[in-house]
């Protein structure tokens, strides 16, 4: 049975395009399915779900939105009411990828649909913007976006190439979908940075070993949130959170924040977790020149000509030790904290630029003083990425999976 690709988008604006877009869908044997998301003008062809119910699913009537002719509102609307569409419809076996086209309001709209789908549903947007900051469409999401090159505003011979080189996108994307095996393992969310490979490449062995499957996440802001979403989303059986330095980022202004919200989802959930404050020595900035100007007299290293990174003070570490402790203060499931007594990161050891033995002391003793008690702490006298560190850390993971869950391997 043909696989079916949902088209969402504007049919009043911009008809003729997503009529060329169906087109080119079915032409390679698949379903299409079409959304209508416009609101003032008439559709330029019959679509399969229409605008009204959108609008219903976004919580308003259209004719209100129609009546009204409030632009913000009808996106607000719209923007609410696909992604519930989308969600439906997968539910439904009637989606088995999206693509949608549009400039700055169109891409609200569907990528709003498309975050609403779950990880591994080809999502293409064929977009104005795409070269630009992306993040907020995208999300956690994995979302492919296509620069229009042309506006989406009518066919000629530059957006015919574009739309049907998406068509053709979609549809291979779709039509070749890893085959789902029936021997998926468990997974682990492990958290990494360049600063601390060594150590999250020996633990993924362990894991490895004892039938789990790592997924790695670099400390990027985006990595982090990544991981927290697929921790809520149910994927995740445990968490080794080796690279927390993200929060450093998050206190001081830096460029790979990964917002309020990191080390939430697995103490909401109950996911069994080993915590470390990987590169919390260290604030990420871009080159020298957009470093803030208070930051001026501090201690950087230049990781390379577009990273500088700054050193993080006493002050600044007890702050974030007071945070992981009211964060994992919450956890429902099992917790602990590994301490490298000897450095937080590559940079932090005797010799190095980033060793400053105080700073990371001020971090232990106020988690110690505002962690529960019956939160473990285990103190190494070694560095992050020393195998006897990052060994100990895996195999407390295990132990805390396998209260969970003895059947497990």
């Amino acid at each position: 049975m043909p696989r079916t690709i949902v088209i969402l988008g504007s049919l009043d604006t911009k008809g003729v395009e997503f009529a060329f877009l169906k087109t080119e869908v079915e032409r390679r044997g698949f379903n299409a399915f079409v959304v209508d998301t416009g609101v003032l003008g008439r559709p330029a062809f019959l679509p399969d779900l229409g605008r009204e119910k959108v609008a219903q699913s976004g919580g308003t009537a259209l004719s209100i939105l129609v009546d009204k002719k409030d632009r913000g509102e009808a996106m607000e609307v719209m923007t609410r009411g696909a992604a519930v569409v989308a969600r439906q419809l997968h539910s439904e076996g009637k989606c088995d990828g999206i693509i949608s086209m549009g400039g700055g309001g169109g891409t609200v709209i569907g990528t709003s649909a498309m975050r609403a789908l779950p990880v591994g549903v080809p999502k293409l947007m064929v977009t104005t913007i795409a070269s630009g900051d992306v993040s907020a469409y995208v999300g956690t999401s994995d979302i492919t976006m296509l620069p229009s090159i042309v506006d989406v505003a009518g066919l000629n011979r530059i957006s015919r190439i574009i739309i049907s080189n998406a068509a053709g996108a979609i549809c291979g994307m779709v039509g070749d979908k890893a085959a789902q095996s029936s021997e998926d393992k468990p997974l682990i969310a492990a958290s990494m940075f360049g600063n601390t490979t060594p150590a999250v490449d020996h633990a993924r062995g362990i894991l490895e070993k004892e039938g789990y499957e790592v997924l790695v996440f670099h400390a990027t802001g985006t990595g982090g949130k990544t991981m927290e979403s697929l921790i809520r989303d149910g994927y995740i059986a445990g968490v080794l959170d080796i690279t927390t330095t993200e929060w450093a980022d998050e206190i001081c202004g830096g460029v790979l924040s990964a917002g309020p919200d990191r080390l939430n989802a697995a103490a909401e959930t109950g996911v069994p977790q080993v915590v470390v404050p990987g590169c919390i020595d260290m604030c990420n900035f871009w080159a020298p020149n957009t470093i803030p100007k208070k930051y001026q007299e501090r201690l950087f290293y230049a990781w390379n000509p577009n990273v500088t990174l700054m050193r993080t003070t006493p002050e600044e570490n007890a702050q974030l030790g007071r945070i992981f402790a009211e964060k994992l203060n919450r956890a429902t499931g099992a917790v602990a904290v590994f301490i490298p007594a000897k450095g937080f990161s590559q940079l932090d050891l005797e010799g190095k630029p980033f060793h400053w033995p105080d700073a990371n002391r001020a971090f232990i003793d106020t988690l110690k003083a505002n962690l529960r008690t019956n939160i473990p702490v285990i103190e190494l006298d070694t560095d992050i990425n020393d195998p006897v560190f990052s060994g100990k850390a895996a195999e407390t993971l295990l132990t805390m999976l396998r209260k969970e869950s003895p059947l497990r391997p």
